[in-house]
């Protein structure tokens, strides 16, 4: 298969808009990446470089400048806006990651503020759904073990657990817990 043309610039749902990139998302994007660093030390995670604290703003406003380059490509990253009011939530969207351009990972992480109002799944919903209809046919997630809340958000979409996929890519150790690879079949 070849990687599709690319997925469509904006998204809607009934409460979300996933769209583009602005300079004025840096510092919510920054409070996220701080976010995601207090989480992991809480767990007790060696700092990594998307773990190792809030970035100041230049470093954020650098790392939105990128991800507003994913915006109309076949692997967009989309922020994630409440409708009603533009509201950033987080971000949803397609990587390669640990797969391949052919075969992207589904990617989501939402401001703690945001957890368990089922914003990840209605974004992740129409993710899905426009990665079906450009031609996809096969996405994955990669969740480690303890992420619990993913793992539900991931079978609700569908995706199940490969473990022929998860034992073909292992990875060290590296004190951030087990890392599981989870297919959805378009």
């Amino acid at each position: 298969m070849q990687t599709p043309a690319s997925m469509p610039h904006r998204l809607r749902t009934t409460r979300l808009v996933l769209d583009g990139w602005s300079d004025g998302d840096a510092d919510w994007y920054a409070d996220l990446v701080g976010e995601r660093s207090a989480a992991a030390a809480r767990r007790g995670e060696p700092p990594t470089p998307r773990t190792a604290g809030r970035p100041d703003h230049d470093a954020a406003a650098t790392s939105v400048l990128s991800l507003a380059g994913t915006i109309g490509t076949a692997l967009p990253l989309y922020p994630v806006r409440l409708a009603a009011t533009g509201s950033p939530l987080g971000y949803c969207g397609l990587v390669v990651g640990r797969s391949t351009p052919e075969e992207p990972e589904l990617a989501y992480e939402f401001l703690e503020a945001a957890h368990g109002h089922g914003h990840a799944t209605e974004a992740a919903t129409a993710v899905v759904a426009a990665a079906r209809a450009i031609g996809y046919e096969r996405l994955w997630a990669t969740i480690r073990a303890w992420n619990a809340p993913s793992f539900r958000v991931a079978a609700r979409l569908g995706f199940v657990h490969d473990p022929a996929a998860t034992t073909a890519h292992p990875e060290p150790d590296d004190g951030r817990g087990a890392q599981t690879w989870n297919r959805l079949d378009l």
